[in-house]
């Protein structure tokens, strides 16, 4: 490749996914631009309310792969069950590590972590100008290029490169600006997320609980804590928000019951409102999109970032391929395997939290019958339930060398 761009690759969006490519690529013959509006910052010390992230079995062989596991390992809780329910009704299923032959299904990391890894990572490699703070104010696709105006710090300029990927979040600006059109579903839930300590140890096990309300999701954590997703109708998000601690203790362990004892203290609340969103396209004249700014999910099942670092390790295999063939890295042949390479995955796992929800937030009694009666079957089924428990676990269908744990 000539060096007549002032990039090869130019990320927008310097987030957990963003920063994540920009790393994977850390080692490759490539000059790597990440613009990020938020200034990084990796001192922040730890608390009770460290927000945290579901990481499946695959995701750890990527950040394996790229040399980030052993930065991470020690701040992770591994996740060794997952009991899945349906509160006030029979249908349940089990899930288990050591019927998998893995040390885990999963990790839960608070993102103060896994953000100081990925910032550390970025300072390291050479080959990776961090613009910070900065924002993308304007692109055109030209031939052999693309052209961005950026505003850095207090002035503007101009930079090249031969592919912009846009990993900026649901509300894309890249999306936005080229005219990639989106298909939106707004579930009219809201996530209500916060720290729990039970009254009994969670000996690693996540429970995933189908309440009247919606999805309630307890991840286990260090320190005896848990990281609580708890999906409520949008209407009744303020009600919840504004109970004290007590109240809400309560209401909670209505909605979940006692497997976990009684609830003795819960962190500071926070609530975000959730859609479903889709880009009609994920690839246009040298830009590719991933995570969020390809697809937003449901938090049910904790499949959202696990999907987006997926597109991570497809589109670096296929960038690095292109380099060292000496070939365009932004050319249509490779964003078009990219595209192709991801849209079966993208599928499976839309199709499964969408029904996940839409199936789980209907009470019409022959359909909650139906549900567990499925769910009763399926964990009796020991062949069917690992293909679901592989897909889960990001291990399942063709994968790029990261997601199997090979280097670049």
């Amino acid at each position: 490749m000539t060096r007549d761009h002032d990039f090869d690759v130019l990320i927008t969006g310097g987030g957990l996914v963003g920063a994540s490519l920009a790393c994977a690529l850390g080692t490759q013959p490539v000059r790597v631009g990440v613009i990020e509006a938020v200034p990084f910052n990796t001192d922040g010390q730890p608390s009770y309310d460290d927000r945290t992230i579901a990481l499946a079995y695959g995701t750890r062989r990527i950040f394996t792969a790229m040399g980030l596991w052993s930065l991470l390992e020690d701040g992770v809780t591994p996740i060794e069950k997952i009991h899945v329910s349906d509160r006030g009704h029979f249908g349940a299923l089990r899930m288990d590590a050591r019927h998998e032959r893995v040390e885990a299904l999963g990790y839960v990391a608070p993102a103060r972590i896994l953000g100081r890894a990925l910032g550390d990572a970025l300072a390291s490699h050479s080959n990776i100008t961090l613009l910070c703070p900065a924002r993308l104010e304007g692109l055109e696709v030209q031939a052999g290029a693309v052209h961005a105006t950026i505003h850095e710090g207090t002035h503007t300029r101009a930079v090249t490169a031969r592919l912009l990927v846009a990993a900026d979040g649901g509300q894309s600006a890249v999306r936005e600006t080229l005219g990639i059109d989106a298909d939106t579903h707004d579930y009219g839930q809201c996530a209500v997320i916060a720290n729990i300590t039970p009254a009994r140890h969670h000996h690693n096990t996540a429970y995933e609980r189908f309440t009247d309300t919606g999805p309630l999701a307890l991840l286990p954590m260090c320190e005896d804590r848990c990281a609580m997703v708890w999906t409520h109708r949008a209407a009744d998000a303020d009600t919840i928000m504004a109970m004290d601690d007590e109240r809400f203790l309560e209401t909670l362990q209505d909605s979940f019951g006692f497997r976990l004892g009684r609830f003795i203290k819960a962190g500071r609340r926070a609530a975000y409102p959730l859609q479903l969103i889709r880009a009609r396209e994920h690839i246009r004249e040298r830009v590719a999109l991933i995570g969020n700014a390809a697809h937003t999910l449901h938090p049910v099942a904790g499949q959202g970032f696990n999907l987006g670092l997926r597109d991570v390790a497809a589109l670096a295999d296929v960038i690095t391929a292109a380099a060292a063939e000496g070939s365009d890295i932004g050319a249509d042949e490779v964003l078009r395997h990219y595209a192709q390479w991801r849209r079966g995955d993208h599928r499976r796992v839309i199709a499964f939290t969408d029904t996940l929800v839409r199936v789980f937030s209907n009470n019409f009694t022959p359909l909650v019958l139906a549900r567990d009666l499925g769910m009763t079957v399926l964990d009796l089924l020991p062949g069917m339930k690992r293909g679901i428990i592989g897909r889960a676990m990001g291990i399942a269908g063709p994968l790029p060398r990261l997601a199997r744990g090979m280097p670049l």
